[in-house]
Order: C-alpha cells, then sequence, then structure tokens
C-alpha cells in the first residue's frame, strides 16, 4: 500500500513574498496595526451612521464576513451623537470618518471610537485645530488616521504640481503628520489613495522611503465589484510584495461585505491571513470528462463557510488530475462518469459521477470532526480543474 502522504495546509509558517516594511505599532481597540501585527481587512458602512441599528446591523454583517475595523461616516450632528451607542455595541473597532467639521473630531474622539479619519484636504481650518486635535487624542488614547485622497487635495499643492501625482499626495500626507508631530503625538496612519492604481502605488512607495507611520491601502473610487477588485488586487500586490501596507480597504461599488471577501481573498492568496475556502480552479479544456465548472461550483456551494484547514482538489482532467488530488487532504479525480475519491493521498472510493459532490462534502464534514473542528472554525482550500 502506498504511504500516506500529509498534505494540505502546511505546519511551518507559509512562504510570504517580502518580510515587513517595519513601522511604529499602535493599537485600534483591540486591533494591533503596525509591522508586529497581522494586516488588518477594513471597510465601510454604508448606512446612515445616525440609524445606530441598521449600523449595528451590518457592522455585525462585516464582522461575520472576516472584517476587523470598520469605518463609519460622521457628516452631521446626528451622526456624530449615535457614535456613542456604536461604539460601545459594536464586535470589532469603531473608525469615525471626518470631513469638513473639525467638531466632530473631538465629538468621536469623546465617544469612544477606536480611531478618527481625518482628511485634512476637506476639513475647514484643519492646521489651526491639530494641537487640540493631539491633545484630545492623547488624552483619550484615540490614534489618528491622515487620509489624502486625489479627489479633495489640499488646494495648495494643487497649485504646486498642476494635479494629484504620487509627489503630491505622500507631500499632503506627511505635511499634516509632521504638524501632529510638533505636538509630540505619533498614534498615526497615514493613507494616500487613488483612483489609478499606477499613481497610488508610487504614493506610498514614496510615503514608505521618508516615514515609519503604518500605512492604510486603498484605491479609491475603484469602481464596479470586478473592476475594483482587479485594480485593488494588482495594487495591493505590487505594495505588499515590497512590504508595504498595514490595512487595507477594498473600495467597490457594491456591498460592503463584498470588500471585506475580497480583501481577506487577496491576503489569503498571499500567505498574509490564514488560509480559508479557497477554490483553485483551471479553466477547463478538451480534455475534460465532466462539467468542471458545474463541479466547482455546486463544490463551493456545498462548502461554503467551512474554514477547516482542508485541501480539497475536484479535478476533471486525466493528465493533470490523479496528481493534484493526490497532493490534497481531500480530492477527486473525474472520468468516465465517475470519480476516484482521494484523502491524504491514498484513494479510498470511486463513485459514479452524480455522487461526487455528495461524497466529497461528507468526507470533508468527516475529516473536519476528526480534527476537532466545525465548519465556520479553520481553513480549507479547494483546487478545482
Amino acid at each position: 500500500m502506498t504511504e500516506s502522504i500529509s498534505l494540505g495546509m502546511p505546519q511551518l509558517p507559509p512562504p510570504v513574498l517580502a518580510p515587513r516594511r517595519r513601522t511604529r505599532q499602535l493599537m485600534v481597540g483591540k486591533v494591533g496595526v503596525g509591522s508586529d501585527f497581522p494586516i488588518s481587512v477594513q471597510s465601510m458602512t454604508t448606512t446612515v451612521t445616525a440609524d445606530v441599528n441598521a449600523t449595528l446591523q451590518q457592522i455585525a454583517e462585516l464582522t461575520a464576513a472576516g472584517c476587523d475595523i470598520v469605518r463609519v461616516a460622521c457628516p452631521s450632528q446626528d451622526d456624530a451623537e449615535a457614535l456613542p451607542a456604536i461604539a460601545r455595541k459594536s464586535m470589532i473597532p469603531v473608525i469615525a470618518d471626518i470631513h469638513f467639521q473639525p467638531k466632530y473630531v473631538f465629538a468621536a474622539i469623546e465617544a469612544g471610537c477606536a480611531a478618527v479619519r481625518v482628511n485634512p484636504g476637506n476639513i475647514k481650518k484643519f492646521d489651526d485645530k491639530v494641537r487640540e486635535i493631539a491633545a484630545a487624542a492623547r488624552d483619550h488614547g484615540t490614534p489618528i488616521r491622515i487620509g489624502v485622497n486625489a479627489g479633495s487635495l489640499d488646494p495648495r499643492l494643487l497649485s504646486k504640481y498642476g494635479k494629484a501625482t504620487p509627489e503630491a499626495l505622500a507631500e499632503s500626507a506627511l505635511w499634516e503628520a509632521s504638524l501632529f508631530a510638533e505636538h509630540d503625538f505619533h498614534d498615526l496612519k497615514i493613507s494616500v489613495k487613488h483612483n489609478d492604481p499606477v499613481v497610488m502605488v508610487r504614493a506610498y512607495e514614496l510615503l514608505a522611503e521618508q516615514c515609519d507611520y503604518p500605512l492604510h491601502l486603498g484605491v479609491t473610487e475603484a469602481g464596479p465589484a470586478f473592476q475594483g477588485t482587479i485594480k485593488s488586487a494588482v495594487a495591493f500586490g505590487a505594495l505588499l510584495r515590497q512590504g508595504i501596507g498595514d490595512t487595507i480597504r477594498v473600495s467597490l461599488s457594491a456591498p460592503p461585505v463584498e470588500e471585506v471577501k475580497v480583501g481577506s481573498q487577496i491576503l489569503q492568496s498571499l500567505n498574509l491571513r490564514p488560509r480559508k475556502l479557497e477554490i483553485v480552479s483551471c479553466p477547463s479544456c478538451g480534455r475534460a470528462q465532466v462539467d468542471v465548472y458545474k463541479l466547482a461550483d455546486e463544490v463551493t456551494a456545498g462548502l461554503e463557510g467551512m474554514e477547516v484547514p482542508l485541501r480539497v482538489a475536484v479535478m476533471g482532467c486525466v493528465v493533470n488530475g490523479p496528481g493534484e488530488a493526490r497532493e490534497a487532504d481531500l480530492g477527486v479525480a473525474s472520468g468516465n462518469g465517475k470519480g476516484q475519491i482521494f484523502v491524504k493521498g491514498q484513494v479510498i472510493k470511486t463513485v459514479p459521477e452524480h455522487q461526487i459532490v455528495e461524497t466529497l462534502i461528507e468526507e470533508a464534514m468527516r475529516i473536519a470532526e476528526e480534527s476537532g473542528e466545525t465548519a465556520g472554525a479553520g481553513s480549507p482550500v479547494v483546487t478545482v480543474s
């Protein structure tokens, strides 16, 4: 009998593209941010913040999807008055997003928000209030994120550079950070977002060269789900390849839960977050003897929510199928109307094609139970070809 091969998720730390850039460390509520901590996934609620119940419901959905930190908009007094209840009841740290009015910065700090995001290009008389903001933030242990956006760049820098260049974005962020540093306040996180991934990447590279603050990555106004996912993935990949980035937000014209799913998957793909359910599938070809698309969709749906560390291979190709299925915790090599089921490198049974999905799900559940974990508490990987 062939010796069982224990493959699947590696026991040693998985390889990463590059070591993290060394940064200052800070705490956003219970979540550590900086090079000593895992990269966090963020999103932003789409509800009216003043509607406390609706906002908390959406935060709960984001939390369940794997969001680490959530941002809520605060454009009005009603929103500011809702912050204490939201910050107190949210299961994840809440960042207040402030534009235009400095008074809401102080309201958010007093409300107990885990951090405050300020947009210096939009807040009236921001520079005049830095001393007071730094004092309040220091007293409450509240970090500040300086969020520079291409669409709201300080007019002085627009005049100097002509448009939102990488240099303009970086200079704006570093200037505002220096104002806080003058008051010995350094619990800062910086973002310099742009809708063009190339401009965005260069802006962050310039920041990384000139400061040691943690950086929040984002391609702003990235677009609908497909386009925004591509833009964010290529931009984040280019920066994470250099070890740049401490928190991320995938900005999509889509429900915020989708932002969290994409962000989590980007980090998982780069071994920067423990892998969960991952479908690795081929585009099918003339060699396939089963409907690979249908099989992949059904397996994905059947294993959705399972987070036990499994690698599941669903193969429809007689060339690569047996090898891929063998190098997995659980797999199937399909062909000629049947499928060989592999567990830890060994064939345990052969089933008719119509029983493949059912059998894989049953075996996945059995492995999960034997490992002492249940669905929703670990991390499977599915390979489909």
